[in-house]
């Protein structure tokens, strides 16, 4: 059966307005904690504490939404995502800071693995790069051009501008999925893909298809992590970059990779998908070494540039390879539960592991760190998968 394409495009869009509204402001937060007087550490905080709860409840969201039915979490978790971008304008110290993003971490366990169950759900066999990669579009689609504009509206206006607009936005894709979401009932899919007998996540993590890709998951985004936390600071305190080009550098990372998720998702069907994740992680520690020795602008642009090429090589094969491992187990929403918690952890030890780096070390040392953890994750999943 084809998919859906009411229920893709609302998924779509509304993964979409809440990226660009997150991306909007998620490259400010580094300068701006900085402002109100935080330290490296305190900065890496302020990242990993929406990882933190991220990672404490996606398991539980995503396995209760193979139970449950996904629409409710999904408006759950995006209008606590609207409500807490408000309160944003009252943070006027770290410790109210750190815990908004606790809360909008809670909210973002419902919302990206979830829709994430739900397109895989209704992804026929053999198109699972390719649906994969169009609705990864909707992903860095926003959070490529979210930190662009963010820039713009805080030099032009303030940074309490951007946190409406994410605001804003966030309601915008709360109303879509409250308006056009229809449950999973309505579904048809070609194969069985959806909802089965409950499995525990250890007893899917030790498949080592599953445990190569959560691996290699989690080395990556650990890599991720340290870039989106500590590159604007270091663009605004080493370079003096303005915020609009301290949004320039971290979009053409997102948006190369977004650009990328359509064909290289298409490729993905066609090609080895171990071959093109392998090539992701070698071209990403390529990336994180240039950026060690960047001292301009154009440096930055060029090393993170290489990130996002990474990037769009590998995900739409990440995510192939967990739709197919969710339709064997029956366990869509475990699954990308699973995916999604990897990413969280990495973007919590990132942050944290890198903040304290830089205040034993040097802010340099952290992207050889982030090369050699995402080395050992890269051949982790040569060993492990098998094609």
């Amino acid at each position: 059966m084809p998919i859906n394409i009411k229920i893709f495009t609302t998924l779509f869009l509304a993964i979409f307005f809440t990226t660009l509204g997150v991306g909007l402001v998620v490259p400010l937060l580094p300068v701006y904690a900085h402002e109100l007087g935080a330290g490296a550490f305190q900065v890496g905080l302020v990242f990993a504490a929406f990882s933190l709860t991220r990672s404490m409840f996606v398991p539980y969201f995503g396995k209760l939404s193979d139970k449950k039915g996904k629409k409710p979490f999904l408006t759950t978790g995006l209008f606590i995502f609207f409500f807490l971008s408000i309160l944003y304008t009252y943070s006027k110290n770290i410790e109210t800071l750190i815990l908004l993003r606790l809360g909008q971490g809670f909210a973002s366990a419902m919302v990206l693995p979830v829709a994430q169950a739900y397109i895989g759900i209704m992804t026929p066999p053999q198109k699972e790069g390719r649906v994969m990669g169009l609705f990864s579009i909707s992903l860095y689609g926003g959070l490529s051009i979210g930190p662009l504009l963010g820039g713009v509206v805080k030099d032009r206006f303030s940074i309490n501008a951007s946190f409406l607009s994410m605001g804003a936005l966030c309601l915008f894709g709360f109303v879509l999925c409250l308006l056009f979401l229809p449950r999973e009932g309505v579904l048809q899919t070609s194969s069985p893909s959806g909802s089965g007998k409950p499995k525990s996540y250890l007893a899917i993590v030790k498949t080592p298809a599953i445990l190569s890709l959560f691996t290699f998951r989690i080395c990556f985004t650990t890599c991720i992590g340290i870039i989106w936390t500590f590159l604007p600071l270091f663009a605004n305190t080493m370079l003096d970059l303005s915020s609009s080009a301290i949004g320039f550098v971290i979009m053409i990372n997102v948006f190369i990779a977004g650009v990328l998720q359509a064909p290289m998702g298409y490729i993905a069907d066609r090609f080895s998908k171990k071959i093109m994740v392998t090539a992701g992680g070698v071209l990403a520690i390529i990336s994180l070494l240039c950026l060690n020795y960047a001292t301009s602008f154009n440096g930055l642009v060029i090393a993170n540039g290489i990130f996002g090429l990474a990037g769009g090589i590998s995900l739409p094969a990440i995510m192939a390879l967990g739709i197919i491992e969710g339709r064997k187990t029956r366990a869509m929403g475990s699954i990308m539960a699973l995916l999604t918690m990897a990413h969280s952890l990495g973007m919590l030890v990132g942050p944290l592991l890198a903040g304290i780096i830089i205040d034993v070390f040097s802010m340099e040392t952290i992207f050889v760190t982030g090369a050699a953890i995402l080395g050992a994750g890269t051949i982790v999943f040569l060993r492990n998968h098998k094609e």
